[in-house]
């Protein structure tokens, strides 16, 4: 079992930063492969961003390339998500995910955590 934590989200305005956390417990963090998911209300959960278990394969979704950056730290099980010049349509609940490989396909992850607000104002 693992178990996750986000942390970080809040109320900002267009174009200001936000970096989330997560952070995991249980069995081997190192093993596994992290994903941040977001959901906007309406909306199906999304792919934002994945790093694999040794952290260093990354890659994200169109909308977030060159603004969002996902790292890992090992030794502090936890993963991050840097979030620059943020926009409107990034307003969602931030998942974090934890799974054997490396994907944007969200069934694939068999870890998750309870989700932080990020709430972005025009």
């Amino acid at each position: 079992q693992v178990q996750l934590v986000e942390s970080g989200g809040g109320l900002v305005q267009a174009g200001a930063s936000l970096r989330l956390s997560c952070a995991a417990s249980g069995r081997t963090f190192t093993s596994y492969a992290m994903g941040w998911f977001r959901q906007a209300p309406g909306k199906e959960r999304e792919f934002v961003a994945a790093i694999s278990w040794r952290g260093t394969t990354t890659y994200s979704t169109d909308s977030v390339k060159g603004r969002f950056t996902i790292s890992k730290d090992n030794a502090r099980n936890t993963v991050y998500l840097q979030m620059n010049s943020l926009k409107p349509e990034d307003t969602a609940v931030y998942y974090c995910a934890a799974g054997n490989r490396l994907t944007d396909y969200a069934p694939s992850y068999g870890y998750w955590g309870q989700g932080t607000q990020v709430t972005v104002s025009s």
